[in-house]
């Protein structure tokens, strides 16, 4: 029992002092990048001397010895800068010093979290070497050649340094704790019991038409405080996309270096917040897909120059919330996508199923998701972009299933020669939303207010049947609008078939309507978003599910889903 319990305490420990050291090299990596033309680690070597000194002495506290000598070396380099105020030192080098050990030692927590022992070992003692030499090599040019140059005390050191001393205010305490991810998901969950049990019990049947005052004074008290209580937790579990973007901007560029390529990133959006559960998903996705926009999307300089277009290519990333999904775009002005190419790959492969001409440009460019697209490809540099053909990912079919595993949804919009734009669209769970209950036949399905225009009823004399293309269309105000029957999308038996006796949700994707035919409206209610059990195949037309007042799942609809997988015409 004794032995179990030093384990667990060595555990804690351990991640502790993992959680730690990676918000410090976090730290150190934003000061190294944060602006590539000012010295910013020459005006802030006083503080990243403290970090490197902190994080020294955690490691050697926990005997990692790798990590240690390696900071004791850096630390050393930083001491006598911060002590003598060599001249010419080159901020350059010194960056990619920083950046390079903060690589290592970020590999070597890795090591430590998956529970290896890496304090022994050929590879890790040279690694490690490389490193300290490089640094040493680094120091003696500073010490053997270079002048020294010392502050004057006089009218500076000491007179600055005690200007306003009685002024100075003790060092505010810290406020912050860190707490498992896991106890975090056992409490979102908790919540979303909790605000379901309540719609269970403020919504239950039996309690209509009852003259309950005090009982609805006391369920809106509640609610209230459900409602407080939920996005409290949800905002515990959200984190902002800078400490991300700030990576993506050290990959653009480091690309831009190894590629001898201009490259500029813009960035909108860099304070969005995520769940936390979905930030390491991005985090490989984003870099994947600006290392392919860098890469393979931006032509050549010489080839820019060429064409007219600026011989510093642009690449884009834009996140955004939208309702309750997030939405992530990685847009560049580079090449672009060879449709015809891409088409006539596809029916070579046999992958076209219908005819050509009712086939979208987004239908044409998602075949590259497709495993098959690539069968029996030989393996070659241009693995994600080929000039002048199209945009082509050997992994693209496993970039398109992890984001599925997170249910989100990837489409490519292109023009060729001009640039490719990469649309991500994550939902977040555990999201409340206002959502219009509507039941086919047996089923209960929530469509997001968000998405509703209108609902009615409509006559006879709006229909429009178009036999040619075999489609059902409603007059509204002028205007045609193309109708998704629920039923027989979800292969369900409706009460009615007839438009006319059942009801029309005009609901809206991307500023085009289309109408859902469902049977009966049943209100309109706030529901916790769910995700789909994982045994569960991934359905494009729904987003989630959630437990609706009879204690039944109902199904949340994605709109955008529905209307890209429905047979109609917009």
């Amino acid at each position: 029992m004794n032995i179990l319990i030093e384990s667990l305490k060595k555990e804690s420990v351990i991640e502790y002092y993992i959680s730690k050291m990676v918000e410090l090299i976090t730290q150190l990596e934003n000061m190294a990048i944060d602006n590539e033309s000012v010295n910013i680690i020459e005006l802030r070597v006083n503080e990243m001397f403290k970090i490197f000194h902190d994080a020294k002495n955690s490691s050697t506290m926990m005997n990692f010895e790798s990590i240690a000598s390696l900071l004791r070396s850096i630390e050393d380099a930083f001491c006598y800068i911060k002590e003598n105020y060599p001249v010419n030192v080159d901020y350059t080098a010194l960056k990619g010093i920083i950046l390079k050990s903060a690589d290592f030692i970020k590999n070597k927590l890795g090591q430590i979290q998956e529970g290896s022992d890496f304090n022994t070992g050929d590879n890790t003692d040279r690694d490690v070497s490389a490193i300290v030499q490089e640094i040493n090599e680094f120091l003696s040019l500073l010490r053997n050649g270079n002048d020294l140059i010392y502050r004057e005390t006089k009218n500076t050191s000491l007179a600055d340094e005690n200007i306003g001393m009685e002024n100075i205010k003790p060092e505010a305490k810290h406020s912050m704790i860190n707490i498992s991810m896991t106890k975090l998901d056992k409490l979102m969950d908790l919540v979303d019991e909790l605000f379901i049990s309540q719609a269970m019990l403020i919504q239950n049947p039996e309690l209509e038409g009852l003259n309950l005052s005090s009982f609805n004074k006391a369920s809106n008290q509640l609610s209230k405080l459900t409602n407080d209580l939920h996005e409290t937790v949800m905002s515990m579990r959200m984190v902002p996309l800078s400490e991300t973007f700030r990576k993506i901007q050290r990959v653009v560029q480091d690309m831009g270096k190894k590629l001898n390529k201009e490259l500029n990133l813009e960035i909108i959006g860099e304070e969005t917040e995520v769940d936390m559960n979905i930030i390491e998903h991005l985090s490989d996705l984003l870099i994947h897909l600006v290392r392919n926009s860098a890469d393979y999307g931006i032509e050549s300089p010489e080839e820019r120059e060429s064409k007219g277009k600026p011989v510093a290519g642009k690449i884009t990333l834009e996140v955004r919330n939208e309702g309750w999904d997030v939405w992530i775009t990685v847009k560049d002005d580079g090449r672009g996508l060879n449709k015809k190419r891409i088409l006539e790959k596809a029916k070579q492969k046999g992958l076209v199923k219908k005819p050509e001409n009712e086939l979208t440009d987004r239908e044409i460019y998602s075949y590259i998701f497709l495993p098959e697209f690539f069968t029996n490809e030989k393996t070659t540099r241009f693995s994600a972009r080929e000039a002048e053909t199209y945009v082509i990912n050997k992994n693209m079919d496993i970039i398109n299933k992890n984001i599925e595993k997170i249910g989100g949804t990837i489409q490519i919009d292109s023009a060729y020669g001009i640039g490719t734009s990469i649309s991500v669209k994550i939902p977040q769970h555990h999201a409340i939303i206002d959502g219009m209950k509507v039941r086919v036949g047996k089923s209960v399905y929530i469509i997001p207010i968000t998405s509703i225009i209108e609902s009615l009823k409509v006559q006879e004399s709006a229909i429009i049947k178009d036999n040619a293309k075999n489609d059902e269309l409603i007059m509204l105000r002028g205007n045609c609008y193309p109708v998704i029957r629920l039923h027989e999308f979800f292969n369900l038996k409706p009460d009615s078939t007839n438009l006319n006796e059942g009801i029309i949700v005009v609901v809206e994707n991307d500023g085009k309507p289309a109408c859902m035919f469902a049977d009966e409206l049943m209100g309109v209610q706030q529901v916790v978003v769910k995700a789909l059990p994982k045994y569960i195949k991934r359905i494009n037309s729904i987003s989630g599910c959630t437990v609706i007042e009879n204690g039944n799942v109902s199904l949340i609809i994605d709109v955008s889903g529905l209307i890209n997988s429905s047979k109609i015409s917009l």
